[in-house]
């Protein structure tokens, strides 16, 4: 806001440039499965190959959190393997909570109010609602 005079000039308004699209990626696993470091590395190089795929040109960045299997030796190696460059993430910042992304509000949204019967059927109306 601007405090000017009536006769002033309006005041310019500067392009506004678009950010950087940034993607987030969820993995669902089936019931009763975990995630150990050889499932998580497995994934990472499934993904590697998909993105070469997609975008030859563009680098990932990934931000997992401090997990033991994020922060493993194995871990780091494969990360360094399939060149991806992993933003640090500090021991304990709430300014950085997974929950609080842009995109876990319009998704709770989405979802409210809705009943599931299994975890396919939360699974299929998620990938649904992205695909929109």
């Amino acid at each position: 806001m601007e405090y000017t005079h009536k006769s002033s000039p309006s005041p310019r308004k500067f392009k506004i440039v678009a950010s950087a699209r940034k993607v987030l990626l969820t993995l669902f696993l089936k019931q009763g499965n975990t995630v150990n470091s050889e499932r998580y590395i497995s994934k990472l190089r499934k993904l590697s190959v998909g993105l070469k795929r997609v975008r030859p040109t563009k680098h990932a960045i990934l931000h997992p959190d401090n997990a033991r299997l994020h922060t493993s030796r194995q871990t780091e190696e494969a990360l360094h393997k399939v060149n991806f460059v992993e933003l640090p993430h500090p021991s304990y910042s709430p300014d950085l909570a997974p929950s609080d992304f842009y995109l876990f509000p319009k998704l709770k949204e989405h979802l409210r109010g809705n009943h599931f019967a299994s975890d396919e059927d939360v699974e299929a109306a998620v990938r649904h609602w992205f695909r929109q």
